[in-house]
């Protein structure tokens, strides 16, 4: 069987298995719609408080619109209440998700504090009353848009509890669960164990997507081989790289892939641009995308002056002028 494959998750069938994972601050709909136009078979919006979302609904709504080229896509959310997790899921019904996504591994402290993300993986009983006010809601409310789940390795090094917690969901209805195979505790450091993921989906009963220090095509192929996931997701490898989806498939299909030029890279990071000040204005928008061109250029000749600059920039016309400026670009 070829390491690129079509993915099941309920009774949604995904015709690849190359995700973006939901990146707070970063995968929005106009980066969403980037990364499918580079090859992202599926694709994970950033995680939304179901407490705002109750309570204040229309506020998120920029959050949870689907890009236009996005055929099918989740929306993921974060919460620590079963009921107020059920009415926020009745709420996405407007934007019709084929999936919904229950975070249960954001390290960051505003979000453990409030007892969900990773805070959930101390309490998997929680997580599984969670996970089962989802697919009430879904069926109730969504058509029966399946519920997966994202978690950690475990809270920290003494509390590895990852197959407890899938199993737990898995039991309640989840359809997938991804792991970011890092405690809490961890973050973003040391190293992933990619062994977590492997022993996972040896365990458990359904489909299992792997993340954590997927940089490259190379990346991707060696997770999928090593450990049997079902679907790589790609957090911080893709910001600044969306190429990294069409890389990735091609590495897959056909043993190779080429490396775009810089370009290409800066064109479509502009073309990025574009698509975020339609939602949210040019001038907010502008300052934005300075985190993201930080990462276009990262690795480019002449990328660090170019980045001073970029940092500065207010206007889409600024942006246009700096381009130009290097490497004669025409935008």
């Amino acid at each position: 069987m070829s390491l690129y494959h079509s993915v099941t998750i309920g009774s949604l069938t995904l015709e690849g298995n190359i995700f973006l994972a939901p990146v707070a601050g970063y995968s929005d709909r106009a980066f969403r719609s980037i990364c499918v136009e580079q090859g992202a078979d599926f694709t994970y919006t950033e995680l939304i408080s179901s407490e705002a979302l109750v309570r204040h609904g229309v506020k998120a709504g920029t959050l949870l619109r689907r890009a236009d080229n996005e055929d099918r896509y989740s929306i993921q959310l974060f919460g620590a209440d079963p009921e107020v997790m059920y009415k926020a899921a009745a709420l996405l019904s407007p934007y019709r998700p084929a999936v919904v996504d229950i975070n249960a591994g954001c390290p960051v402290p505003k979000v453990v504090k409030t007892g969900a993300g990773s805070a959930l993986m101390r309490n998997p009983l929680l997580l599984g009353r969670i996970v089962a006010a989802a697919v009430r809601s879904s069926q109730d409310h969504l058509e029966g848009a399946a519920v997966t789940v994202k978690l950690r390795s475990g809270w920290d090094g003494t509390s590895v509890n990852y197959y407890e917690c899938a199993r737990i969901a898995a039991d309640s209805g989840a359809a997938l669960v991804s792991i970011h195979a890092r405690t809490r505790e961890q973050g973003y450091g040391g190293k992933s164990d990619w062994s977590h993921i492997g022993d996972l989906v040896s365990r458990v009963k359904v489909p299992v997507a792997g993340s954590g220090d997927l940089f490259s095509p190379e990346d991707a192929e060696r997770m999928l081989r090593e450990t049997g996931c079902a679907a790589v997701m790609f957090a911080r490898g893709a910001m600044g790289n969306p190429f990294i989806f069409s890389g990735t498939r091609s590495l897959l299909l056909t043993g190779s892939y080429t490396v775009p030029e810089t370009a290409e890279r800066l064109k479509t990071g502009f073309r990025q641009l574009l698509l975020l000040s339609q939602d949210l204005g040019e001038r907010i928008a502008c300052r934005e995308m300075r985190k993201q061109f930080c990462a276009y250029t990262r690795g480019i000749p002449g990328g660090a002056p170019l980045r001073n600059r970029l940092v500065h920039a207010e206007t889409l016309e600024a942006y246009r002028e700096l381009l130009a400026q290097y490497g004669g670009l025409t935008i």
